[in-house]
C-alpha cells in the first residue's frame, strides 16, 4: 500500500510576502538549502520546524502542510 505524502505551500507563501530563501531559511534557523529541499518535496521537515516556518510566515500549520491521501491528484485536492 502506498503511503500518504506530505505536501506543502511554502513556495506560494513566502512568494506572497516576497521574501527569498534566504530570509526564510534565516527567520526559522535553517539553512536555505533546507527550505528549497522543502519547497521541492524532497525533505520532510520536523513538526518543530513546519511550527517554526508557520510562524515565520504568519500562517497556521494547517495551511502550509498538509498529508496528500495515495492516489489523490497533485494539489490540494487530495486533502
Amino acid at each position: 500500500m502506498k503511503e500518504a505524502q506530505v505536501r506543502n505551500r511554502l513556495r506560494v507563501a513566502r512568494a506572497e510576502l516576497d521574501i527569498t530563501q534566504a530570509q526564510l531559511a534565516e527567520m526559522a534557523g535553517v539553512t536555505r538549502q533546507t527550505i528549497s529541499l522543502i519547497e521541492r518535496d524532497e525533505y520532510n521537515p520536523t513538526i518543530r520546524l513546519c511550527l517554526l516556518l508557520a510562524r515565520a510566515l504568519g500562517r497556521d500549520v494547517g495551511e502550509l502542510f498538509w498529508l496528500e491521501k495515495p492516489g489523490a491528484p497533485e494539489g490540494r485536492a487530495g486533502r
